[in-house]
């Protein structure tokens, strides 16, 4: 078994293997001609059931070829221009190139001991972004697993700045359509159960500075403290960006921690054409950015940032066999001592490698891209009488539904929208996303593949409005 290890001995056997793998998923790759297969989980379920797990294969190629047959044939594939579901992107060749690097050399990024050169890098990239945001020289950061890991942290910090043990009496405000990461940290972080105050959104989803102010005033009056606000740069279903600027003037006279969930649109940060609808960003006290979004990079790869570099010692605990506090004083260089991970991927290698091929810019222009579509297919559903959309897109979210010119009833319209979605989902020719607005079922695209084009949307389009007629059609039938 000695001859599975990867080490100098190994070395031929890892390059024959790896390129095996490679070649297979190329290969897929190039073949696929849908998002998806349409398979579903008590088809597939019975095949992975059936494997036993104590009696190897022993062969890689046999390995590969079980691979095929549970994984790679259905696998829900991103990099295909109709894939317009979550928040998903097709990822660029040179941060697959940092993976499987990283995952080789299998560097961990809590101690300068165990990885050197990896601490120095992901410093270096924090640095980067904080320069992006426009923080100022004391910001600071880490990569975290995502942007719920983020979002806790940023509010781990925001709490203990507080300086209260008084935890019942601590406020979080958000917006209606925040990410539900901000309720779920409140729990995690052991506040009230009324601790997360939601602000209701505008006719943009929008948070309403005013309402803000008006809950703000409320809780200053209440006696309770007001302990963050989370403004959101990129809705989940909408795209929405909250208005920074104002949010941050109010965080300052109530003296509330400003954190901004930008893992979404911190595309923006390398756009040259775009940048402007995150202004503001730059007075925030922590920001939360999922590269894994819109720049384009394998799952996973995420930050938070802090404006305070101090604020991250909430984060830090001495272990003796780890990160003692004596090397504080010798000035080395251990991540763990602002994570709330030990173990910790060497992610940052994706982005540099991204970096340093394509350079920033080149990936705010592809992240450009689909917010031009986004607009050209918010146009699009605008003029078409079929469909009702929300909200113009600020970044690449389109949430919209097919309304029928014979049914009244919002009902049924919600049940043909249903069955549209699982239809085309279950046909495996496009994989289209659903939300509820004012309670009512809608559609969605998360545009983030600068290969999708206005066709795919004409033609998915199409295909919905087939889907939620045949329901129609066939649910008049069964009436009559």
């Amino acid at each position: 078994m000695r001859s599975h290890l990867l080490n100098d001995t190994t070395a031929e056997h890892y390059r024959r293997s790896v390129t095996e793998g490679v070649e297979r998923v190329a290969a897929k790759l190039a073949a696929t001609d849908r998002p998806f297969t349409g398979v579903t989980a008590d088809d597939l379920a019975p095949r992975i059931d059936a494997i036993d797990l104590d009696r190897p294969l022993r062969d890689t190629t046999a390995a590969l070829d079980e691979l095929e047959d549970v994984y790679l044939r259905d696998a829900v594939y991103f990099h295909h221009p109709r894939y317009l579901a979550h928040l998903n992107c097709p990822v660029v060749i040179p941060a697959v190139l940092g993976e499987a690097v990283l995952s080789a050399v299998n560097s961990s990024l809590d101690t300068w001991d165990q990885s050197a050169g990896g601490t120095l890098i992901e410093r270096k990239l924090i640095d980067w972004t904080a320069a992006r945001i426009g923080l100022g020289p004391a910001a600071d950061g880490v990569f975290t697993s995502g942007g719920t890991q983020s979002n806790l942290q940023a509010l781990l910090l925001a709490r203990e700045e507080t300086k209260t043990e008084e935890l019942t009496k601590l406020r979080v405000f958000a917006s209606e359509v925040s990410h539900f990461s901000v309720q779920k940290s409140a729990k995690l972080l052991g506040l009230g159960p009324d601790a997360v105050v939601v602000v209701p959104v505008d006719h943009d989803k929008r948070m309403q500075t005013v309402a803000l102010a008006h809950e703000l005033e409320r809780c200053a009056e209440a006696g309770l403290i007001p302990m963050a606000v989370v403004a959101t740069a990129g809705t989940t279903d909408f795209g929405s960006i909250d208005p920074l600027p104002e949010i941050a003037g109010l965080c300052e006279q109530y003296g509330a921690w400003m954190h901004v969930d930008a893992a979404y649109g911190c595309g923006l940060l390398a756009s040259r054409k775009y940048r402007h609808r995150i202004d503001g960003i730059e007075r925030a006290d922590s920001v939360t950015v999922d590269y894994h979004k819109s720049f384009f990079q394998p799952v996973s790869s995420s930050a938070v940032l802090v404006r305070d570099a101090a604020t991250l010692r909430h984060a830090t605990y001495h272990a003796e066999y780890l990160n003692p506090r004596r090397m504080v004083t010798e000035r080395i260089p251990n991540q763990v001592d602002k994570s709330l991970q030990t173990t910790r991927r060497f992610d940052a290698l994706k982005l540099w490698m991204t970096l340093r091929v394509m350079g920033a810019d080149g990936i705010g222009a592809l992240f450009d891209e689909v917010c031009d579509l986004a607009a050209e297919g918010w146009k699009l559903l605008a003029a078409d009488p079929r469909f009702d959309v929300v909200v113009e897109p600020s970044l690449s979210n389109l949430v919209f539904r097919y309304i029928p010119a014979a049914v009244t009833d919002p009902a049924e319209i919600d049940r043909a929208n249903l069955y549209a979605r699982k239809a085309l989902f279950a046909s495996g020719d496009a994989v289209v996303a659903g939300t509820k607005v004012s309670g009512r079922h809608y559609l969605k695209f998360t545009l983030l593949n600068p290969e999708t084009t206005t066709a795919d949307i004409t033609a998915v389009l199409d295909l919905i409005a087939g889907h939620a007629e045949q329901y129609l059609g066939e649910s008049l039938d069964r009436a009559c």
